[in-house]
């Protein structure tokens, strides 16, 4: 039975009118037409839906039910990207690296260490990689994620 829900996304109130039972992710993709979170896997093991929760953790929304984030502030990659549109210095660090391959991890790295810099705003590398260990890349770019997350965390 669909309900009238409102979910806080990337800073926004947004009503939306869905079933509760349905999946984060395509409430985000298909209502809210925000296209960061892709659908990799649908078993939350890729991380190519993560967003992160509270500002500080990420999470695959893929299974994830819209009823369970109703209080609960979201952040798509979109949501990075600052007021004046300039990019977040994460998403600047990772093009700087020239992190991006194929792009089926992106979004899962991005988001995993855009929450880890606000746990850990300078973490060393085991943080990182510990961060990551839900991101699944079919490329191997996770040397040059790593170089970017460092190269963040030494911008803010």
């Amino acid at each position: 039975m669909e309900a009238d829900l409102t979910l806080h996304v990337n800073g926004q109130p947004h009503t939306v009118r869905v079933d509760p039972t349905t999946p984060l992710l395509y409430v985000l993709r298909n209502q809210l037409a925000l296209n960061g979170p892709k659908f990799g896997c649908g078993l939350q093991q890729c991380g190519a839906c993560m967003v992160v929760l509270n500002g500080n953790l990420a999470w695959p929304s893929c299974q994830l039910p819209v009823s369970e984030v109703l209080h609960t502030t979201i952040t798509t990659l979109e949501g990075l990207t600052r007021p004046d549109g300039s990019l977040h210095p994460l998403q600047q660090a990772f093009i700087d690296e020239q992190v991006p391959q194929c792009g089926y991890c992106l979004n899962g790295m991005v988001m995993a260490a855009a929450a880890l810099l606000q746990q850990h705003p300078k973490p060393n590398e085991e943080e990182i990689r510990n961060s990551l260990y839900r991101v699944l890349c079919r490329c191997s770019v996770h040397s040059r994620a790593i170089k970017a997350i460092k190269r963040a965390s030494e911008m803010s």
